[in-house]
């Protein structure tokens, strides 16, 4: 008996000893995974104060980085965790994101201005490390959307160019549009400008051109170069941070404007997506648009570019965009069907500093009862 006792003990022992040896081996198998800690300098700080490094997009990834990685950057002294992506809506509004386009790497804020926010400046040092690999890939995955730039991927001119007219609450129908930009030189260009001379738009509200980009391309568009020419269009050069006093104060410019002209009226940037979205939120709330609506029009944009499908994951995720900046406007608070008049109205008239006339005569205008539009065109889409 004692020596089967002990025959089971070493049993015992030696099974112990098995798995102990497996688990060593297994956790061995999987060994952190480290990346050389990469240095560059800022080549370019555009316009809405995004990073363009001298280090190339071929550099990042051939030292392991890849999309869906989490690293960490310092930009002189001021130190911050990103995801590396490749788009801006890669991440939520607000947040970082290493963006990798076209062979370049730019580090970025969703409708922020990391220029402002490091106080950067070119040729300022940068280092990128590794923080967790793959870490946000799942994330990426989810929010990561593709588009193409040939017209004959999209059901029409107007889905390829992003131009559609805005008709919500009291806006008297074809005197809002909004589309991407006429005189962009790109492929979608073309047909924007068509369809604006097709309309008959009067009055244009470029957010995204400066006095000197408004004019070089404009050849290309003898349309939209009249309206230029008779005083039609204003530039305002608008960035994409929504709080800035530089943004608000060029919204007044744009607004200040409609007011004072007669409609149709067109509202641009490059895209037709972010700050058109936003400028076309806030003029349909004011004049009496569901919370459903203003998402609604919003999103438009995202299925003509994208086929994003309403009621998917991804719709709902990005759609929270629009309703988190109206949030941004109303103190932090959400937007009701009750509320999101006033809280438009609020916004005008008290942080762009509009005056009650000139919110009535944009009002007026877009609701056809100032200005009545004779042999207007009806467009179908």
């Amino acid at each position: 008996m004692k020596r089967l006792k002990n025959l089971l003990l070493v049993i015992l022992v030696a099974t112990m000893m098995v798995f102990t040896s497996c688990a060593t081996v297994q956790e061995q198998t999987v060994p952190e995974i480290q990346l050389q800690t990469l240095e560059s300098n800022v080549a370019i700080i555009d316009k809405y104060g995004n990073l363009t490094l001298e280090m190339s997009e071929h550099l990042l990834l051939g030292a392991g980085y890849e999309v869906g990685d989490i690293v960490a950057i310092t930009v002189g002294d001021f130190t911050y965790e990103s995801p590396i992506g490749t788009a801006y809506s890669d991440v939520d509004k607000g947040n970082y994101v290493v963006r990798l386009n076209k062979g370049a790497v730019i580090l970025a804020i969703n409708y922020g201005n990391l220029a402002k926010a490091s106080e950067a400046v070119e040729k300022a040092p940068v280092t990128i490390a590794l923080s967790e690999k793959a870490g946000y890939l799942e994330e990426f995955e989810l929010r990561h959307l593709i588009r193409t730039d040939v017209r004959s991927d999209y059901a029409s001119d107007a889905v390829f160019a992003n131009f559609r007219m805005v008709s919500y609450g009291s806006i008297q129908e074809g005197m809002l549009y909004r589309s991407a930009n006429p005189i962009l030189d790109d492929e979608r260009a073309p047909y924007v400008a068509k369809l604006a001379e097709l309309v008959g738009i009067k009055t244009v509200i470029n957010l995204a051109d400066d006095k000197e980009s408004l004019y070089e391309n404009l050849d290309d568009a003898p349309y939209y170069k009249a309206l230029v020419e008779e005083g039609s269009v204003i530039a305002l050069d608008m960035g994409v941070t929504f709080t800035d006093p530089d943004f608000i104060t060029k919204l007044r410019e744009g607004l200040t404007f409609m007011a004072d002209h007669k409609g149709p009226y067109l509202v641009h940037c490059n895209e037709g997506k972010d700050r058109a979205g936003f400028v076309s939120a806030l003029l349909s709330a004011i004049m009496g648009a569901t919370v459903e609506e203003v998402v609604e029009d919003y999103m438009i944009s995202y299925e003509n570019y994208y086929g994003l499908e309403k009621g998917t994951e991804r719709y709902e995720l990005i759609s929270k965009i629009i309703l988190n900046l109206f949030s941004d406007i109303n103190d932090g608070k959400d937007v009701t069907d009750k509320n999101i008049r006033k809280v438009a109205q609020s916004y005008l008239l008290n942080e762009v500093k509009l005056s009650p006339t000139q919110l009535d005569s944009i009002k007026d205008n877009l609701s056809g009862k100032r200005i009545q539009v004779s042999g207007q065109i009806t467009f179908t889409f």
